[in-house]
This record gives structure tokens, C-alpha cells and sequence, in this order.
């Protein structure tokens, strides 16, 4: 069976590639640029470029089903929110050319990826939400200003979303404020990006994330880790991190969330835990994550599971795996270190980590650390990662006045 990976400049894609060639699978990958990363591996038999979804989502579409028509019986796995969503949204076209999908009916799609929907559902589970307002205009957020539990964090509601154009674009990084100043100054380049945002209390504590393979809501296979180091110091996915066994608090409450969603699929669930220990649900990922490859390492092969999903309808549970095994993304070292070495951006109220500290952290090496895109047997991919984010991320935002705020973006890779 051949299968289609797609966002070819991700890491998941990369570790995604790797796993199902091992597991004897023919692997094709696509991506909106002319190569990518995923593409230059060895495990990949075929490679090719789509419309990228951010400017014709339904040329993206039409290029994957014709792409999946070349062998009916195809599986797609999109790897991010850009490609799932229309993906979703017009399944059938896949369906019509042959291809197979592993993801829930649209309107849950929607819902897992939309934060005041999840968050609702997390809190008629009983689950501690940070507290949260819905805004949408400009009149909203002047109305809220003064009374809001300062300090706060704005982000969007999506972290993609179609336009009225029909087009798919990435609603970029959360934002922090101290005050009403800070929120009423930060609030006009949110909303320019979304049609509506959260705003919540800003959660001091370690993020953490529980990691899942669901079939119509019943786990089959799970894993978790912890981070140790987060590409953007104010929180995002990591740059480097360590398996460890699921927190029952925060597998519990991620399970009644997959549970009542009845989700299908890979997904991860995110936490704040507070200083007493109590998890704080702040989202759902119902993609792959930009970690995959630790969880493939220490031995939850999550990709090669889905396959065998798509085929078979069911895989045996897996929930046993190695703890202690720590694997990095050294562009995503280097983007954290140079986020260090700027300081804490404005009106963020956690505590930031230190210059020299950070410096040293990430220059010592630790033996037996494995990597998400190097391998000995497969270099080309971290050479595809770090000319990716030069020659296609930088250079566009340098193309459209923004550079500066490459490092902090996140229309990136997508991080866990």
C-alpha cells in the first residue's frame, strides 16, 4: 500500500516517513514548496509539490486526489492543521479517487480544532479551565479591557482557519499582557490575524502533553513526555525533551476529553500543571505532533498504527514503552537560544530562562540523545530543515517586512 504523507517540511512528516517505510509501506510526500526535508529522506519512493492550502484550498484538494489516484486504496495523512482541514472538509473528493483517511467526521474535526469548543467541553467534564472570555471585535475587547483576570493570554480561537477567500491561513502565536494598556495595544494585531480570539488567565506552570491514537473514542495506543526545553521560552512545542510515563491526573482528564469528542485518530491533548499539581486544559491537537519522533523512538510507533488502523479497522492497545529517552530538534535549540538572548517579549509574566544558562544547556552534549530530523543512516533531512526555514520561512518574511519575528512565529514547523 502506498501512503501520502503530507506536509513534507514538518518533523512529524519526517518521522512519519521513516517509521512507515520500515513497516514495509511505499511513501510518497507532498509539501507547498518544490522539495522538502521529508522528501529527501531515503525511506521516501516519491516526492511532489501542491498548491499550498493558505492561497487555493481547493487546488490543494484536487492535487492530493489526483495524487491518490495514481494507486486506489491510498491512505493520506495530513500533519498539520492547514492540510487536515480541508482535507476534511472535502474528504469525499479523497474518497472518490480511491484514497482512505483516519480522522472523525468534519464536525468534530471542527470542534477539536476550534479552543472555545474544546474548552467548553473540558469544563462540562469538570476539568480546571484557566479562566476564559470569547472576543471578536474591537468593541469587545474595550468592553473587557478593565475587568479581565490580569495577566492574560490572548490567542486565537483556531490556529488555522479558512477566509471568505476559501483559503487556509495559520493565525500565528498567542500574546501576553500584564494590564489593560498592554491588552488594548496588543488586541488590534490579534484581531487583524483572526476572526475571534480567547483571552485567559495566564497559567504559571510546566506544559505537558498526553499523546493518543483513538478508534470512535476508545484508546488504543498512548504515550507522554516531558518537556525540557520549549522552542519559544513564553511556551510552544519543545526542543528538546524525555519520555516518561502518562501523569494519571492529566491522562485521566485527556481521555474523558478524547472520549466525549469521540475522536478517531492521533491527537494530543495539552496541560498547564499548577504548583498544587492540579492540570489545566488549554487545548487539543487532532494532528500529529512536531515531537513524533521520541514517541516512535522509545517505542509507540504512532504512524505504523494508523496504517494498520486504515487497513484492518482496529490495532491491538499499546501502552508500553521506554521512559528516559530524550530526543532534540536542534533548530529548535537554535531558535530558543536566540529567543533567550532577546529577553521576554512585552507584557509576558512567567519567569524566563537565563542567557548563560541556556547557552551552556544547549552547547553540552548529552550521549545516547537522539534527534528528530538526523540520523547517520538518513542525514538529508536535518540538511532539508535547516535550509527550509533560510530559504522558504525566513525568506518570506523578509520578503513581507517581518523578519524579525521569525523566530517567535507560529506559522513554523507545527510544534507539540
Amino acid at each position: 500500500m502506498t501512503i501520502v504523507v503530507l506536509d513534507g517540511n514538518e518533523n512529524q512528516a519526517v518521522a512519519s516517513v521513516r517509521s512507515l517505510a520500515r513497516a514495509g509501506y511505499r511513501v510518497s510526500v507532498g509539501a507547498d514548496t518544490k522539495w522538502s526535508k521529508a522528501g529527501w529522506s531515503r525511506h521516501c519512493s516519491r516526492s511532489f509539490s501542491y498548491p499550498a492550502p493558505q492561497e487555493d484550498a481547493d487546488a490543494f484538494v484536487a492535487s492530493i486526489a489526483a495524487e491518490v489516484g495514481r494507486e486506489r486504496g491510498t491512505l493520506v495523512l495530513p500533519m498539520s492543521e492547514r492540510t487536515a482541514l480541508p482535507i476534511s472538509r472535502d474528504r469525499a473528493a479523497i474518497a472518490a479517487a480511491g484514497g482512505r483517511l483516519v480522522l472523525p467526521p468534519h464536525d468534530i474535526v471542527l470542534e477539536a480544532f476550534d479552543k472555545t469548543r474544546t474548552t467548553t467541553v473540558a469544563q462540562s467534564l469538570g476539568i480546571e479551565v484557566p479562566r476564559t472570555i470569547a472576543l471578536s471585535s474591537g468593541a469587545d475587547a474595550r468592553a473587557h479591557a478593565a475587568t479581565l483576570p490580569y495577566p492574560v493570554v490572548v490567542k486565537p480561537g483556531s490556529s488555522h482557519e479558512y477566509t471568505s477567500g476559501g483559503t487556509v491561513r495559520t493565525t500565528g502565536a498567542p500574546v501576553y499582557a500584564r494590564n489593560a494598556g498592554e491588552f488594548l495595544r496588543a488586541w488590534p494585531d490579534v484581531e487583524r490575524r483572526c476572526r475571534s480570539a480567547l483571552v485567559q488567565e495566564f497559567v504559571e506552570g510546566a506544559g505537558v502533553g498526553y499523546f493518543a491514537l483513538m478508534r470512535h473514542g476508545e484508546l488504543r495506543a498512548e504515550f507522554a513526555h516531558k518537556r525540557l526545553r520549549d522552542v519559544r521560552p513564553t511556551g510552544s512545542g519543545s526542543s528538546l525533551r524525555i519520555s516518561t510515563a502518562p501523569d494519571p491526573a492529566v491522562r485521566q482528564r485527556a481521555l474523558a476529553i478524547l472520549t466525549a469528542l469521540n475522536w478517531h485518530g492521533v491527537a494530543m491533548v495539552e496541560f498547564r500543571i499548577r504548583a498544587d499539581g492540579t492540570p489545566v486544559f488549554l487545548e487539543v491537537n487532532g494532528r500529529f505532533w512536531n515531537s513524533l519522533a521520541l514517541a516512535v523512538y522509545a517505542g509507540v510507533d504512532f504512524p505504523a498504527l494508523v496504517a494498520r488502523l486504515a487497513i484492518d479497522g482496529d490495532v491491538q492497545r499499546v501502552t508500553a514503552y521506554r521512559v528516559g529517552v530524550r530526543c532534540r530538534w536542534w533548530l529548535g535549540d537554535a531558535r530558543h537560544l536566540v529567543d533567550v538572548w532577546r529577553g521576554a517579549p512585552s507584557g509576558y509574566p512567567g519567569r524566563f530562562p537565563r542567557r548563560l544558562q541556556t547557552l551552556a544547556s544547549i552547547l553540552v552534549p548529552r550521549p545516547g540523545t537522539y534527534h528528530d530530523n538526523f540520523t547517520l543512516r538518513d542525514p538529508l533531512p536535518e540538511l532539508g530543515d535547516w535550509l527550509d526555514f533560510v530559504l522558504h520561512k525566513v525568506r518570506r518574511r523578509i520578503s513581507s517586512g517581518v523578519a524579525a519575528k521569525v523566530w517567535h512565529a507560529k506559522g513554523r514547523p507545527s510544534l507539540p
